[in-house]
């Protein structure tokens, strides 16, 4: 089966800017993307967890994308805008795909 390079890109960020971050993902033209709960983790400010929380606040989410290499600049650029002042990491790895026609 034949393959097609593309760019898999994840950003984990509080749960209560996810809609401000999709909504800047669609402007700068991604068609698609997955959103995630995250359950814990540890990072520069230590050890955290969902666990006993009531609401979003607190919490993370992960939205992960597969593009084009070509569409990463803009999304990146809108991803920063929004990460920039807020708690997020944003990752870029290299992937395949077997449907180019979908991203």
């Amino acid at each position: 089966m034949q393959t097609h390079k593309a760019k898999r890109v994840e950003i984990t960020i509080e749960s209560v800017m996810e809609t401000r971050l999709t909504t800047a993902l669609i402007k700068a033209g991604v068609t698609g993307f997955t959103v995630l709960p995250v359950l814990g983790g540890s990072g520069k400010s230590g050890q955290w967890s969902r666990e006993g929380q009531v609401s979003r606040a607190g919490g993370m989410v992960c939205v992960v994308c597969i593009i084009r290499p070509e569409r990463l600049d803009p999304l990146l650029d809108a991803a920063f805008a929004v990460v920039a002042r807020h708690i997020g990491v944003v990752s870029v790895t290299d992937c395949e795909v077997l449907r180019a026609e979908r991203f």
